[in-house]
């Protein structure tokens, strides 16, 4: 399965059959089957019918909207999971304190583990950055030693702060200095690499949304990210510690020229990725993505047993959480 990345003003897209037609100024231009699709992503003035969405949705393909400059997702999805007593599950174990703070736990540890092992991989080679990334590590190690003393929520965020402040500290010492990487920021990002950041993370954030959708459960409702309005928060836990893939990817399009500093504008303080920087970075990412997707369907359906675990009793979750050695979710 594979996605379908449409970037471009004034496309219509028709169905004929079984595949997607596109057509500008009232002329076909393409046609792509719609078999091996399992999402589309639409950035731009794009025209479609309700009855195209109605056929996308029939066959589970995902349509997801990227609107305005910051690219936000509106996700239009076929039908949901029909198992609505998981999801009742799913609420009950949100309002379990013990449950939610083993859970985020786990899901501390495995994002700390998951930069460590990155930058430890770098260090190996990387000379001039060995120095600095062996401090960061040092401080990786310490947060990860104090993840299961911790015994609250608020104090597990304060933890995976620090980690990620050291972190980003040894990712930016990776990049070229070019690119005046030195934090990460966002809402807007303010430089190219943290545009292309905050990019792959919404991306992968649409890519979870959508598996706990498949999943049968409730992307809204978290046990380590507290309810906000408009928020997926188990979308959020759930990318925790695969968001150094898109690091990772990151890293690799700047240090192979993919991405170059005259792809990006700046625009009332925002930096801003050009059309045909996304084309690069679209072509990049969907072998990535369909990495991303079945480490994605893989944490998912670890979710889905301990919720359909503990809908029987009072806390099976929590001791399947418990057997599992604190490896929810899996890398």
């Amino acid at each position: 399965m594979t996605s379908l990345y449409v970037d471009r003003r004034g496309v219509t897209l028709k169905a004929d059959g079984e595949a997607l037609v596109f057509y500008e100024n009232n002329e076909r231009v393409g046609t792509v089957p719609m078999a091996p699709l399992s999402r589309v992503f639409l950035r731009g003035d794009v025209t479609l019918s309700s009855s195209l969405l109605g056929k996308l949705g029939e066959r589970g393909i995902g349509v997801v909207v990227l609107s305005g400059r910051k690219a936000i997702p509106t996700m239009l999805l076929g039908r949901p999971h029909n198992d609505a007593a998981r999801r009742v599950a799913q609420y009950r174990l949100s309002l379990e304190m013990g449950f939610c703070l083993r859970f985020s736990r786990a899901i501390v540890e495995s994002k700390l583990r998951s930069q460590a092992a990155f930058l430890n991989e770098r260090r190996e080679c990387e000379a001039q950055s060995r120095y600095l990334l062996t401090v960061v590590l040092r401080r990786l190690e310490s947060a990860l030693s104090v993840v299961d003393q911790q015994t609250s929520i608020a104090s597990l965020r304060g933890v995976e702060g620090a980690g990620a402040a050291a972190y980003f500290e040894g990712f930016g010492d990776l990049l070229p200095e070019r690119l005046k990487f030195d934090r990460r920021n966002r809402r807007p990002p303010k430089d190219p690499v943290n545009a292309v950041l905050s990019l792959g993370y919404t991306l992968l954030h649409a890519e979870a949304v959508l598996a706990l959708y498949g999943g049968g459960l409730d992307p809204f409702v978290g046990f380590y990210h507290a309810l906000d309005f408009g928020r997926e928060s188990l979308a959020c836990d759930v990318v925790e510690s695969l968001r150094v893939e898109v690091d990772r990817h990151t890293l690799m399009l700047f240090r192979t020229e993919k991405l170059r500093l005259d792809d990006f504008t700046n625009s009332d303080g925002a930096c801003l990725l050009g059309k045909a920087g996304r084309a690069r970075f679209y072509a990049e990412w969907e072998p990535l993505a369909e990495r991303l997707r079945k480490q994605l369907n893989d944490n998912v359906a670890d979710i889905a047993k301990a919720v359909g675990q503990a809908s029987g009793c009072d806390s099976p979750a929590a001791d399947w959480l418990a057997a599992s050695d604190g490896d929810l979710p899996d890398e």
